[in-house]
């Protein structure tokens, strides 16, 4: 597993925006590590998968429990989430709704559990400047949790691979929440919760993502957003949402604000 320090030449390759021109935007009044507490997408965010164990359990799932074929050809996956993407894929596929939803508690779980088999098979690189990141805001005392739209065993796993446990104390996951908006509310309570009763209603989180729909969702709540182009999406096409951070990558974003890990 390449890591951004060992091995910047095959970051750059998983991502070629990695090797681009650094660009940041910010807006006027915002500093981004003066947040009580940061919610990060996992994919496109802080790693990349380049294997098939968590796209095949898709298909692998449904036909076990219910006997259809599906396939995720053609349904967008890019800031969607786990739930979201089955129902598009059963739906593509023909499955009856009533099926679906007699079985979905069984597929889910399925999912999981072919993941977890096969845990040894995922080959994950993170993206430039996570860990330095990580670390940085760690040190500053900040509360860090992920935020994505995987099913929770499947994102703790990739977490794991990614050798990122030790950061993340909470997340918000797509077990129960087909929308993303939603799953961002889950984890901004819980990072209230956590920072007690002075934080309850006071606490400013912020969301990282690589997706318009983090930039979407956490405008949906309220919250503040930091954008990485290290995704499926331009630096250009992020920053017409306007989030109050755009920047090419993590990496760039510690250089560029001359913040050091």
């Amino acid at each position: 597993m390449p890591s951004t320090s060992s091995n910047q030449a095959a970051q750059n390759a998983a991502h070629p925006a990695a090797a681009s021109e650094p660009r940041i935007t910010v807006a006027p009044g915002f500093e981004w590590d003066q947040q009580d507490a940061y919610l990060f997408d996992i994919d496109g965010t802080l790693l990349r998968s380049w294997d098939r164990v968590h796209y095949d359990s898709f298909a692998a799932s449904v036909r076990r429990i219910t006997g259809f074929e599906v396939t995720l050809a053609g349904i967008p996956t890019a800031g969607s989430t786990d739930t979201a993407i089955l129902r598009a894929a059963c739906r593509q596929a023909g499955v009856p709704i009533e099926e679906l939803e007699k079985h979905i508690d069984a597929i889910l779980a399925a999912m999981c559990a072919g993941v977890a088999e096969r845990r040894h098979e995922m080959r994950v690189a993170l993206m430039p400047g996570v860990e330095d990141t990580l670390r940085y805001l760690a040190g500053r005392g900040k509360l860090l949790g992920v935020a994505t739209g995987n099913l929770e065993v499947i994102g703790w796993i990739k977490i794991e691979q990614a050798g990122l446990r030790e950061w993340f104390r909470f997340g918000g996951f797509s077990d129960r929440f087909p929308v993303r908006s939603e799953l961002i509310a889950q984890a901004a309570q819980k990072a209230r919760q956590m920072a007690g009763p002075e934080g309850f209603t006071g606490a400013h989180i912020c969301v990282v993502g690589d997706t318009p729909r983090d930039i979407e969702a956490a405008r949906a709540n309220g919250l503040s957003v930091i954008a990485v182009a290290t995704g499926h999406f331009t630096y250009e096409q992020l920053l017409e949402l306007r989030p109050e951070v755009c920047v090419t990558s993590l990496a760039d974003l510690l250089a560029l604000t001359g913040r050091r890990a």
